[in-house]
């Protein structure tokens, strides 16, 4: 069974940067205007989910 990926939002994202500190994965990378997640390095473990105060990132 492959584990769950996050899925980013960029419509509600306002680049705060709080999920690329608590990605344990290192696999969000916040550039000056946008935000990129690399799927292949997401381990599904949610935390960006957890503390995105917009809900721009869902699994």
């Amino acid at each position: 069974m492959a584990s769950k990926k996050v899925r980013h939002n960029a419509d509600k994202c306002m680049l705060c940067g709080g999920c690329v500190a608590v990605c344990p994965a290192n696999a969000i990378t916040l550039y000056e205007t946008v935000l990129v997640v690399d799927e292949d390095a997401c381990i599904g473990c949610g935390e960006c989910v957890r503390v995105c105060p917009m809900g721009a990132m869902e699994l």
